[in-house]
């Protein structure tokens, strides 16, 4: 099927499957896709022992990277190659090991070329672990082009 003759829901879905297919980063890290839909997307990630640092919780790059892979697949849901510009992070609460972190991301404002992302990182009882902002910059290129 033509990406441009899908709805927006089913070419958001497209993208995000075809993104996680060579997303080795994400799938190395346990990373799930839970709901995506146009400028948005929720992932979740457990964490496990060999992602704790030194003081017996996550380390903060683990949370970070949860938060980018949620922004990635939030700005990559029209079917155009975009990248991360920027992003920036305030941790609120530790995570031990054992906890699963949910990711929700958000489109802020998206422009031809930009675009601006909130992300929300909560762990399984909806407590605040993180909050991060992502910039976007598209590129040239279509995700399910030749696929």
């Amino acid at each position: 099927m033509d990406p441009k003759s899908r709805d927006p829901q089913t070419l958001a879905r497209a993208c995000a499957e075809r993104m996680y297919s060579e997303d080795y980063a994400s799938q190395a890290l346990g990373i799930r896709i839970l709901d995506v839909a146009p400028g948005c997307a929720r992932l979740a990630m457990r964490v496990r022992e060999d992602m704790v640092n030194g003081h017996g919780i996550c380390h903060g790059g683990f949370v970070f990277a949860l938060a980018d892979s949620a922004f990635a697949f939030a700005c990559n849901t029209y079917d155009a190659v975009t990248v991360a510009a920027g992003g920036v992070i305030d941790f609120l609460a530790p995570v031990p090991a054992g906890e699963e972190l949910t990711a929700s991301a958000r489109e802020q404002s998206r422009s031809r070329r930009t675009g601006v992302y909130d992300v929300t990182v909560c762990n399984q009882r909806g407590e605040y672990i993180a909050l991060f902002r992502g910039r976007s910059h598209q590129l040239d290129g279509r995700l399910l082009e030749d696929h």
